[in-house]
C-alpha cells in the first residue's frame, strides 16, 4: 500500500518485526510479515530490501554509510525535544541523559486511547490534541491482560507529525496488525498503550558501537542470496531479553532472514544505525483517571466523548 510513511510491525513481548519494504521512495509502507521471520524464539523487526527508504526530504532514514565512516547524524531530533520526564509514570525509557526534556507524554497515550475508543464506538474522532506536533518516527504498541501480552504494534521510521502519525498508527496497530484479529470493544478495559518516539539516528562503523538498554539498532546486510536486507530492534529489546551485543546482532540477523552460519567476519560487514527512543505506557485505568481529571475546558485539547463508563 502507499501510506504516508514506511511502517513496520512489532512482535514478541517487547520486540519489533516488520515486513517487506516497498520499492517506492518516500511514502512507501511495509506490508505484513512477508515470510521473513526466521526461526528462533526471539522476535524482531525485519525490514527488507531498502529501495530508497524515506527518500527525498521526507525525514526518512538514509541507509548508506557516512562518507568518513564516523558517527553521522541521520535524523535530527526536533528542537522541541529538550526538559523533565512526563507526569504519569508508566515507562520512560532510553531517552538521552541529563537535562534533556522528554517529548513523549501521557497525553499522547490518552490520545491513542481516545482515537481507538471513538473508532470502536462510532463516535466522531477527537479533535486536535494539545501536545506538540513536531515530526518523529514513532511506534504505537498495544498489550493486553495482566501478563501484558502483545496485542498489536506497528510504527514508522519516517518522521511524521505527531498528531496525524499517532492517529494513523493507533488504528493501524490496533486493527491491521496481520498477526492479530482487529481489536474489539470488550478488550478495551484490559489494554495498555505505549507510544515510542525514535530519535538520534546515527550511522556507526563498528557493529558493536551501541549500548544495550540505551540504543535501538537497525542493521543492513547482504544475505546468502545476495539480497540487501534490513532489520531493527527497539532500545528495550536486548535488555529485556538479557542479550549481549553478539546475541542481539545474531538474533536480528535471523529475524532479517539470514540463514547461513554467522561468523565474526560476516558480522563485520553489517552496516549499523543506532538510535534512541522515548517511551510512555498507560493502562486503560490510568487513561480513565487521566481523562476524568482533565476535562480540557476552554477549547484546550479534545473533549470527552459521551462514553457510558464516565457516568
Amino acid at each position: 500500500g502507499g501510506g504516508a510513511s514506511s511502517s513496520s510491525h512489532c512482535s514478541g513481548e517487547s520486540q519489533c518485526r516488520a515486513g517487506e519494504l516497498g520499492l517506492g521512495g518516500a511514502g512507501t509502507r511495509l506490508n505484513g510479515l512477508g515470510g521473513l521471520a526466521g526461526g528462533g524464539s526471539g522476535s524482531g523487526c525485519t525490514l527488507s530490501p531498502p529501495q530508497g527508504c524515506g527518500g527525498g526530504g521526507g525525514g526518512g532514514i538514509s541507509l548508506s554509510p557516512p562518507p568518513s565512516c564516523g558517527v553521522g547524524t541521520l535524523l535530527s531530533t526536533p528542537a522541541a525535544a529538550t526538559s523533565s520526564s512526563p507526569s504519569l509514570s508508566s515507562a520512560a525509557s532510553s531517552s538521552s541523559p541529563g537535562s534533556r526534556k522528554m517529548v513523549v507524554s501521557a497525553e499522547m497515550c490518552c490520545f491513542c486511547f481516545d482515537v481507538l475508543y471513538c473508532h470502536l464506538y462510532g463516535y466522531q474522532q477527537p479533535r486536535t490534541p494539545r501536545f506538540t506536533n513536531e515530526p518523529y518516527p514513532l511506534f504505537v504498541t498495544w498489550k493486553i491482560g495482566r501478563d501484558k501480552r502483545l496485542r498489536g504494534c506497528i510504527g514508522t521510521f519516517s518522521a511524521m507529525n505527531l498528531h496525524s502519525g499517532l492517529r494513523e498508527y493507533t488504528l493501524t496497530s490496533a486493527l491491521k496488525d496481520s498477526r492479530f484479529p482487529p481489536m474489539t470493544r470488550d478488550e478495551l478495559p484490559r489494554l495498555f498503550c505505549s507510544v515510542s518516539l525514535l530519535t538520534n539516528f546515527e550511522d556507526v562503523c563498528d557493529y558493536l558501537d551501541w549500548e544495550v538498554g540505551v540504543h535501538g539498532i537497525r542493521i543492513e546486510f547482504i544475505n546468502e542470496k545476495g539480497s540487501k536486507r534490513t532489520a531493527t530492534y527497539l532500545p528495550e529489546v536486548a535488555k529485556e531479553q538479557g542479550w549481549d551485543h553478539i546475541q542481539t546482532i545474531d538474533s536480528l540477523l535471523r529475524k532479517g532472514g539470514y540463514k547461513a552460519p554467522i561468523t565474526n567476519e560476516f558480522r563485520k560487514t553489517i552496516k549499523l544505525t543506532r538510535y534512541r527512543s522515548e517511551k510512555m505506557t498507560l493502562s486503560y485505568a490510568e487513561y480513565l483517571a487521566h481523562r476524568q481529571h482533565h476535562h480540557f475546558q476552554n477549547g484546550i485539547g479534545h473533549p470527552l466523548p459521551p462514553y457510558n463508563h464516565y457516568s
